[in-house]
C-alpha cells in the first residue's frame, strides 16, 4: 500500500496565505507555504532587493516586522488566481521606530509550484 501525499493547489495555498496574513501570521505563512528555495523580489531602489532561500525570506520577514513600532492597521485582499500564480493588495498602516508613520500599499505576485510558493514579487512605490 502506498501512500500519497497530496499537494495544494494554487487556489489552496492562495486562500492559505490570505488567511494566515489577515490573522497576523506572516511568518507561519513563511514557514508552512514557502519552499525552501523561494526567492523574493523587492522593486528596485527598496534595501533588499531579491532574497533566495526560505530562512533569508523569514529573517528579512522578521527584521521588517522588529521596525515597526505600531501595526494600527492590516488589509489583505482577496486573491486573484490565474494558472500558477495568484496576487493580491496588501496594505499596512504602520509606524516605523525610525520613520514614522506611514501607510504601505502594494500589489504582491506569487509563483506556485508543487503545492508551495515558488517566488513572491512585491511591487509599491519606494521613496
Amino acid at each position: 500500500m502506498s501512500t500519497q501525499v497530496e499537494t495544494m493547489s494554487v487556489q489552496e495555498v492562495a486562500d492559505k496565505l490570505v488567511d494566515l496574513c489577515r490573522e497576523g501570521k506572516h511568518t507561519d505563512a513563511i514557514n508552512e507555504l514557502y519552499d525552501d528555495n523561494a526567492v523574493n523580489i523587492e522593486p528596485q531602489g527598496s534595501q533588499a532587493q531579491t532574497i533566495e532561500g526560505r530562512e533569508a525570506i523569514l529573517k528579512a520577514t522578521e527584521q521588517w516586522f522588529s521596525s515597526v513600532e505600531e501595526m494600527h492597521s492590516g488589509e489583505v485582499s482577496d486573491p486573484l488566481v490565474a494558472a500558477d500564480h495568484f496576487a493580491c493588495r496588501m496594505t499596512y498602516d504602520v509606524t516605523y521606530k525610525e520613520h514614522g508613520r506611514m501607510v504601505m500599499d502594494e500589489i504582491a505576485v506569487f509563483g506556485v509550484k508543487d503545492g508551495k510558493i515558488s517566488s513572491a514579487q512585491f511591487f509599491y512605490k519606494v521613496g
